[in-house]
């Protein structure tokens, strides 16, 4: 058993709004939000990059759980947006952190990074015992392209997040997890060498609102829980409307799933430990208090975690 000891986040300065976007796309600033929940996200500074990014978030990280670099043995970075083919973003954060000789292992996955190298960590922390997930996208490069389409260019934002998770007690301990891939829609959400991000955003919706609640379901039955049971969801911030929908299928209250989409926009695998850093600031585990932790992304790749305090 594994334990979450804490999280962090970093954030760009400059902030995009709706009625910046709406002016240069020729649509209403509302039609943003009625699609998506977004009001305003933040691009990061055109030489700041991935790994910029997620050096900061995971010193936030580190701060929080009173501790530092010396103790990590074992580094996970998920981007879906690094800048270059090889090597990934990881062994640049690593030595930003100032970790030498510490294994660091990259997850291009995009939306869903985040959650497979927490369940990964999970597995992993008994014998790297602190391990020090990150997730950084820098989204803004992919969309600002001339050929990018509206209803992708409107929902990506930047930032980063980290979780710390050790094999020591932390704030709450992790209980299960389900993890699954499908080829099948490799098509339907990706990113080419050459050319813009493509997205069926019809399929996408349609399939996550499906799976995920699957998955979450499967997660907490592996653990002998029930929606019922859950006080928060984190959920990969993707839009508004599908957690929505995730939360009417699983009948549970929407106000159980934490959102700052309104703000920060998709951010891809760095979103749900964004929302999570942000959601133990306000709150934060209580003793006994079940958390589901849930994403799904390009592949399709999805999952759930489920933490309780």
């Amino acid at each position: 058993m594994a334990f979450l000891r804490a999280f962090g986040a970093y954030l760009p300065s400059r902030v995009v709004t709706n009625e910046m976007l709406a002016a240069r796309l020729g649509v209403e600033p509302d039609w943003i939000v009625s699609v998506s929940g977004i009001r305003e996200r933040r691009y990061a500074g055109e030489q700041e990059t991935v790994a910029d990014m997620a050096v900061k978030a995971a010193r936030d990280c580190l701060t929080r759980a009173g501790t530092d670099q010396s103790r990590i043995g074992l580094l996970i970075v998920a981007s879906g947006s690094a800048e270059r083919r090889f090597p990934g973003p990881a062994v640049t954060v690593a030595a930003g952190l100032g970790l030498a000789g510490v294994p660091a292992l990259d997850l291009p996955m995009a939306s869903a990074g985040s959650l497979f190298g927490m369940a990964l960590a999970d597995r992993l922390a008994g014998q790297y015992r602190d391990v020090l997930v990150v997730a950084s996208e820098k989204m803004s490069t992919i969309v600002d392209q001339g050929s990018a389409d509206r209803n992708v260019l409107i929902l990506f934002g930047d930032g980063a997040g980290a979780c710390l998770i050790s094999e020591r007690e932390g704030a709450a301990s992790i209980v299960a997890s389900s993890l699954h891939s499908d080829g099948a829609f490799a098509n339907d959400l990706h990113l080419p060498f050459q050319g813009p991000l493509e997205m069926n955003g019809r399929s996408v919706i349609m399939q996550a609102s499906r799976k995920i609640p699957r998955s979450i379901q499967e997660t907490l039955a592996a653990a002998g829980r029930s929606v019922e049971d859950v006080e928060v969801f984190l959920m990969h911030q993707a839009n508004q409307n599908l957690m929505d929908r995730v939360a009417q299928t699983l009948e549970a209250p929407a106000e159980r799933f934490f959102s700052n989409i309104s703000r920060y926009g998709n951010t891809s695998s760095a979103s749900m430990l964004i929302a999570a850093a942000e959601w133990s600031q306000q709150a934060g585990f209580r003793p006994g208090m079940p958390v589901v932790f849930a994403a799904f992304g390009a592949g399709f790749s999805w999952g759930a975690l489920l933490a309780a305090g």
